[in-house]
């Protein structure tokens, strides 16, 4: 495969056997743990869990990642689309609230091989950095209930300092509003998410403009009821950080994040205590479950 799956469009050269591009993997999945997770918005972890897939590789280079061992440090198992296919089917079995696919997009092709046409008893969930591209996302259609993607940035600056990608916003914004046609206005059952879009916002300490503008891509393009917003406050400073990336968010940072979601006129979604920044959140990547 010469892969032109996401913005970087590098055109590497990934086999089976053969690593390459910006996310460092092959062409069959690669992953890390399979699990219930219990630390995803309350809307997909139902009684058990999301039945979550975590895949190594990713096409950003965030320098907080809480996930750089499997990210950027190449830990993670091979495996055929043949065994993902029955991983999903074990989650399933486990009580999985939904097939929550982590860091799927350098994977599609084999992703929507073990998917097939089979119609899942659970949604499927799209986990992704927002750094997509939407013909990419077009060949989910039908495949993925819900898309979860992280809004992280809309100004420039940041978006290279920190993941090493200056154009992020405007990938971001278009796959966003591709993943919206998808799947229209968000619906619910039974405090369950089924079907929709449900976007994340990271707040970065001293970043607080970057946020404001993220928060109005949303109130300029959607209406109440039409996608879910998560605004988290759990960044945690990772080893080398520098400059405010050293601290964590401060209580007034957060308060002001929130007060400015619910002046844009965004309701639906979820807000986080500001303690949230736990190390729990990130689990082993022990291949268990793989």
């Amino acid at each position: 495969m010469i892969c032109n799956l996401c913005p970087r469009r590098c055109g590497a050269e990934r086999t089976d056997t053969r690593s390459g591009g910006v996310c460092g993997q092959p062409a069959m999945p690669v992953a890390a743990r399979a699990m219930l997770h219990q630390w995803e918005e309350p809307c997909l972890v139902g009684e058990h869990g999301a039945g979550t897939v975590f895949f190594s590789g990713c096409n950003l280079r965030c320098c907080f990642c809480q996930n750089q061992p499997i990210s950027r440090g190449g830990v993670g198992k091979a495996i055929t689309p043949e065994r993902l296919r029955q991983i999903f089917r074990e989650l399933i079995d486990q009580g999985a609230a939904c097939l929550d696919l982590v860091t799927p997009t350098h994977f599609t092709p084999a992703i929507l091989e073990a998917l097939g046409d089979e119609a899942w008893p659970v949604p499927v969930v799209w986990n992704c950095g927002g750094y997509e591209d939407p013909e990419t996302l077009r060949q989910l259609e039908g495949k993925v209930q819900v898309y979860l993607p992280d809004l992280k940035y809309a100004l420039p600056g940041p978006a290279k300092r920190y993941s090493g990608a200056e154009d992020y916003f405007q990938w971001a914004s278009a796959a966003i509003l591709e993943m919206f046609r998808q799947t229209g206005p968000y619906v619910m059952e039974n405090g369950q998410l089924k079907r929709g879009v449900l976007i994340r916002h990271l707040l970065l300490p001293g970043e607080m403009e970057n946020t404001r503008r993220c928060l109005d891509f949303v109130a300029e393009h959607f209406r109440p009821g039409e996608v879910l917003v998560s605004l988290m406050s759990q960044y945690t400073p990772q080893p080398g950080a520098e400059g405010n990336l050293r601290r964590h968010v401060t209580r007034a940072e957060y308060r002001a994040a929130v007060a400015y979601m619910e002046n844009c006129g965004i309701t639906d979604g979820y807000t986080q205590e500001r303690t949230s920044a736990k190390e729990e959140y990130t689990p082993d990547f022990d291949g268990r479950g793989v």
